[in-house]
């Protein structure tokens, strides 16, 4: 252990100067995928080396090809840094090296995970009997709520999916609104479901309820599921909940919720108007690396049918040790995996009631103002309402558009994406990181002034 002591006392010191350099350093890579491999050396060593200098080697060969994606400057897609409790929990659950996926193995890990579900299931105002699984991501939490969903609308018509599969079954309509997640038709067709059912949205790409009726009322008679969104991937707008649940549940539908980022505004007495009536959904799926700022990888998956849940996702081994309570594994697709619950618990418990209220807040108050401040920029427009934690903008026609967003990139201030949205080209600015602070917004929009000024200039 002497060996083990050492090498961690060196991963402590690189990474407190990673840590150290965020404030400074440019947001994006300095060296590109060839560099770095001919830093780390392509042969594998004949003999051993020792891990001290394996982990001095690993960090100064990836130092320059880091993305300071931590950094309160980093705005490209909507993913957080990690909030310092978060990180140093995750670095315990690293050493502590435990398998989560069983209650009798790894009790410590289960009691954090029970006790992280309810303050989770709380925070969020959904039901406090709602199963809670602990999975990789976004996509794998719309997965394993879609699972649930397909295994409830099949078993409603007699239909076993676990017996039979889907050949021969009555199939399972999914609609969707216009402007969802792409990775949401990812994962049907990992479930075998298909390219689903667009609804018209509106202007901000929130689902048309009067649409969403029509097309339940005009469609096959057969399982249906209906996703819904929290949090719009440019707008950052909610879908109208109330009504658009009580239409699905009107014909029997499922209901899932793709809230990635946006299902967090439940923990804002200030922004939770804009989830108002999802607790009547069925399943919901949010990203803890996204908004709550946990490290990689804790997608959170909540399921109110804790039985359908399980019944979808479990499997049986005679090895397994089980517990009648009920294992962690039966609510994820995974049997082995990480304490994932560990770090989510220690973000909450350093920041409490109040503080996951004020980090929603600041995020959201960012985003204004990065809004108001575009907004001053000649020949800037923002295009959307920005109601959360989302900024689109356009500078021009999209040429000049596209040249700010690499100019921004070039200038390496602060990382802003470029994308396309209802047809323009935009940047969208994802606020997303506890860290970020007035000054990050105003360094960022100084550097966009001139990037604007620049590409203007040149297009003359």
């Amino acid at each position: 252990m002497a060996d083990a002591s050492d090498a961690l006392d060196r991963a402590r010191a690189h990474t407190q100067a990673w840590l150290d350099s965020l404030d400074s350093r440019a947001v994006p890579p300095r060296a590109g995928v060839d560099e770095i491999i001919q830093r780390l050396g392509r042969e594998l060593p004949d003999g051993p080396t020792d891990a001290t200098d394996v982990i001095d080697l690993l960090a100064e060969a990836c130092e320059p090809g880091l993305t300071a994606m931590p950094s309160g400057r980093f705005f490209g897609f909507v993913i957080g840094g990690t909030h310092p409790a978060a990180l140093a929990a995750d670095w315990l659950t690293s050493a502590w090296d435990q398998n989560a996926g069983l209650r009798n193995i790894a009790p410590a890990h289960s009691a954090v995970e029970d006790v992280a579900e309810g303050w989770l299931l709380d925070l969020l105002g959904l039901p406090t009997d709602a199963a809670v699984g602990f999975v990789t991501g976004a996509t794998m939490a719309n997965f394993t709520g879609l699972a649930a969903g397909r295994e409830a609308v099949l078993s409603r018509v007699g239909w076993d999916t676990g017996r039979h599969g889907l050949a021969g079954s009555p199939g399972v309509r999914v609609m969707v609104g216009a402007e969802r997640h792409d990775s949401v038709d990812l994962v049907l067709r990992y479930l075998g479901l298909g390219e689903p059912e667009p609804i018209a949205a509106d202007d901000q790409g929130r689902i048309d309820v009067t649409a969403l009726r029509d097309a339940l009322a005009d469609g096959p008679d057969r399982p249906t599921i209906v996703v819904l969104q929290a949090g719009n991937l440019h707008s950052g707008a909610f879908d109208p909940f109330a009504d658009a649940i009580a239409a699905a549940h009107e014909h029997g539908a499922w209901v899932h919720i793709d809230g990635a980022f946006g299902l967090f505004a439940g923990a804002s007495p200030v922004y939770r108007h804009l989830v108002a009536g999802h607790g009547a959904a069925d399943s919901w799926s949010t990203d803890a690396h996204k908004t709550l700022n946990v490290p990689y990888d804790c997608g959170l998956v909540i399921v109110r049918d804790a039985a359908v849940l399980r019944k979808a996702m479990s499997m049986h081994g005679a090895y397994l040790i089980r517990d009648e309570a009920g294992d962690p594994f039966e609510k994820v697709p995974e049997l082995s995996r990480r304490g994932r619950a560990i770090p989510v618990w220690a973000v909450l418990r350093a920041m409490g009631r109040t503080g996951a209220a004020s980090l929603v807040e600041g995020l959201a108050g960012n985003a204004r103002s990065f809004a108001d401040g575009i907004a001053q920029i000649p020949g800037a427009h923002v295009l959307n309402d920005v109601v959360f934690t989302q900024v689109c903008a356009t500078f021009g026609d999209d040429a000049l558009t596209r040249e700010v967003v690499r100019l921004m990139m070039e200038d390496g201030t602060a990382w802003t994406t470029g994308s396309v949205w209802r047809g323009q080209a935009v940047l969208r600015i994802s606020v997303s990181n506890w860290s970020t602070t007035s000054g990050d917004v105003e360094r960022t929009l100084v550097a966009l002034r001139a990037a604007v000024d620049q590409a203007t200039a040149t297009s003359r």
